[in-house]
């Protein structure tokens, strides 16, 4: 098949967003299909490069772009709408069998007119919960979450197909659309489970000061509100006091640092949390690789690709409910999920004190990651284009 792909966001910025793109193009591309990825072109001198996917380099259709001045992340790339010309030309030119879009905005609306041109299907993969966001909006928020909110409905039942990550929000958008609407088909984003195993684990024990015997806590992401870490941080700090060995690793950079480090110091645990800052990703992968647990209170997520990540380490997960977790984690099995800070902490409590347990959820962990197999998830995909090409 001739699949055209448009995204709002690509690397070299790393998100789960622009990691799940890319896995989608070149997994498609390694399964034997002809990719045209049309994105914004990195910033000049930079190169996209790669965020670990396995799979031939897709073909670029570049799209103009800018870097926002505020309300999105240092580096994030966005297309320039009435610039798109070339893009437009290049995607059309390619004959797509399959548009297949991972935003509703600026790209979707284009992907939108190349499905209409190509007399192609146009797939949407939901992967934000924009509404999670609206308080970068101030007092836009509340108009600007309703105009969004008309926008989505609009946008999901132009399409002949929604792709959610997970069954909670297939669950949502199936609702909210009825039964008029288009198909929505719960296809998570997969990993490279040949590239997790080769990982060389990284020890962030030298480098945080910490003795060898240390547990380490690990939390990989974007450190910002909507990824509830004072909520996190709080619930180590009161494991913490409990359990002498245990320490935080927090991996990734953020808005919300300064105020996380103001947050350790007055819970008195600042020497036993290690702020790694961004990483590469095969970096964090290695220093998860590294760790002993896995920390996540995040209740904006669509999916939570990095439970899945961490699991596939063989880090038993220690989470709080949310979107997407039961999809990734086994209650009792490979994690714990939980409902509330206090029983957060007392997970990670009660895991650091059975090694014995926390071996079991190890060896469940890696073994049960087949289910995230990258291949399975593609084929899942191949399968959705071909019901919608009959």
């Amino acid at each position: 098949m001739r699949v055209a792909i448009f995204t709002e966001t690509y690397l070299p910025y790393l998100s789960g967003v622009t990691v799940s793109t890319e896995a989608l193009a070149r997994g498609l591309g390694r399964a034997g299909h002809e990719v045209l990825l049309v994105a914004p072109r990195p910033r000049r001198g930079a190169d996209p490069g790669s965020a670990g996917a396995l799979g031939p380099e897709p073909t670029y259709a570049w799209l103009p772009s800018y870097e926002p001045a505020a309300l999105v992340p240092p580096g994030y790339r966005m297309p320039i709408p009435v610039a798109w010309r070339a893009g437009r030309r290049a995607a059309i030119a390619f004959q797509p069998q399959i548009v297949h879009t991972q935003s509703p905005f600026a790209s979707g609306l284009l992907a939108n007119e190349v499905s209409r041109r190509s007399s192609a299907p146009l797939v949407f993969t939901h992967h934000t919960r924009f509404a999670e966001y609206r308080h970068y909006l101030g007092a836009l928020a509340a108009p600007a979450t309703a105009a969004l909110d008309a926008h989505l409905r609009r946008f999901w039942a132009g399409c002949a197909a929604v792709v959610a990550p997970s069954s909670d929000l297939a669950a949502e958008i199936g609702g909210r659309l009825g039964p008029a609407g288009p198909r929505v088909r719960v296809i998570p984003t997969g990993i490279d489970l040949n590239v997790i195993r080769g990982l060389v684990p990284i020890d962030s024990r030298p480098d945080a000061g910490w003795p060898p015997e240390s547990l380490v806590v690990a939390a990989l992401g974007r450190l910002a509100r909507e990824k509830n870490l004072d909520l996190l941080v709080d619930a180590f700090a009161v494991a913490a006091s409990r359990e002498p060995k245990l320490r935080l690793l927090l991996v990734g950079g953020g808005p919300l640092e300064a105020s996380l480090r103001q947050r350790v110091e007055r819970a008195g645990v600042a020497a036993r949390v290690h702020f790694a800052g961004k990483q590469p990703h095969d970096v964090a992968l290695g220093m998860l690789a590294g760790a002993d647990l896995f920390a996540f209170a995040s209740q904006t997520e669509t999916q939570g690709l990095v439970l899945a990540e961490a699991l596939a380490c063989g880090l038993p997960v220690v989470t709080l409910d949310g979107p997407g977790v039961a999809d990734s984690v086994r209650h009792e099995i490979d994690g714990l999920v939980v409902h509330d800070a206090s029983a957060l902490s007392g997970g990670l409590g009660a895991l650091a004190e059975d090694a014995g347990r926390r071996r079991k959820m190890a060896a469940a962990a890696r073994e049960g990651a087949e289910r995230f197999a990258a291949e399975r998830r593609i084929g899942e995909m191949e399968e959705l284009y071909r019901e919608l090409l009959a």
